[in-house]
């Protein structure tokens, strides 16, 4: 596998995608890393401190590993639809002791400057940005640094904004991703375009290294993705109920029931889009929230988390990839070495 990653000694072509909110764990890139591949601990919803924390605890270990970031690309909620939907949700936080109604409106950077900081006076191996893309002057101090930097992709477009802006690789998100979109337009959900196909049209624009992500779950669709033109693939779901991952039980517990038949793009957890397991509240609430992360995000928060303290999986959020009916609870160093075997 000829590419940067090569001389990060990834020699399993898959890796192990950042999960923000909990099921990404030092523990998990560690042994990411120690299957030959490479993991990314995930920036998103933490303090630096709290990022530099899990920083220690890796680099302790002597491998080498990425850092996702989330860049600033706030959609400003409109108050008025903001209030509306916090009205709307009220009974569900009701269920647990909660006050939607009168949440206050936060829009924050997520630490942004602070992480960056972090990141550049202590530099590691890989960082990787989505959401938005950072400013070139912010791209050229971390290849400065000596810092890989993969910027997240969702269209053509993007990608040739990306190469443009100097990152190293990107990596090519298709719609059948679980969680968050990478789409720099949260506005307008991505197209469903096959994962291959996306590589494609990416490839046609730019000459930057691939890495492919959405939907993988497979020793054939990792093939698939390599065929089309990635020099790796970027998995998540598929290692949400690995033992290593700090997934909640009632999430685990709703990957493996064959009840949950299928996977939605919503907005109702967050104002973003983002793919999960169809529940209770997305079936409610998905056709009634407005735009507006991290607003949403801040106003759901504690009820999500509530919810996951009492094993309901009808009111937390169930992130999950089109392929997610492939995790499996077992070591994530089994999990990547086989969906490798065809690579």
């Amino acid at each position: 596998m000829a590419s940067p990653l090569t001389d990060l000694g990834v020699e399993v072509p898959v890796l192990a995608a950042p999960m923000a909110g909990g099921p990404t764990t030092p523990e998990l890139v560690i042994t990411a890393a120690g299957a030959g591949s490479l993991g990314f601990l995930a920036g998103g919803y933490k303090t630096a401190e709290a990022l530099g924390e899990q920083i220690a605890r890796v680099r302790a270990a002597g491998v080498d590993f990425g850092v996702n970031v989330f860049a600033p690309r706030p959609v400003p909620v409109d108050p008025g639809a903001f209030r509306a939907f916090a009205r709307t949700i009220a009974p569900e936080a009701r269920a647990y002791g909660l006050d939607t109604a009168e949440t206050r409106i936060v829009e924050d950077d997520d630490h942004w400057t602070d992480k960056i900081d972090l990141l550049l006076s202590s530099p590691v191996p890989v960082v990787s940005f989505t959401f938005g893309i950072p400013e070139p002057a912010v791209v050229a101090a971390f290849r400065a640094a000596g810092t890989l930097v993969i910027q997240t992709v969702t269209s053509p477009e993007e990608a040739r904004t990306a190469a443009e802006a100097g990152v190293d690789v990107l990596a090519v998100q298709a719609s059948t991703a679980g969680g968050h979109s990478g789409t720099w337009t949260p506005q307008r959900t991505p197209p469903d375009v096959r994962l291959p196909d996306l590589l494609k049209a990416v490839r046609r624009e730019v000459s930057v290294p691939l890495v492919a992500a959405g939907g993988i779950a497979t020793p054939d669709t990792v093939a698939e993705a390599l065929a089309a033109g990635a020099v790796a693939v970027m998995v998540g779901t598929v290692l949400l109920r690995a033992d290593e991952a700090g997934t909640s039980a009632p999430y685990r517990a709703a990957l493996a029931d064959p009840a949950h038949r299928q996977t939605v793009v919503t907005r109702a957890f967050t104002g973003r889009p983002a793919r999960a397991l169809r529940n209770a509240f997305t079936d409610r609430y998905s056709g009634l929230a407005p735009d507006g992360y991290p607003a949403l995000h801040h106003l759901t928060s504690p009820m999500r988390r509530a919810a996951a303290a009492a094993n309901d999986p009808e009111r937390i959020n169930l992130w999950a990839g089109t392929g997610y009916r492939h995790a499996t609870a077992e070591p994530a160093a089994r999990i990547l070495h086989r969906l490798g075997s065809r690579a």
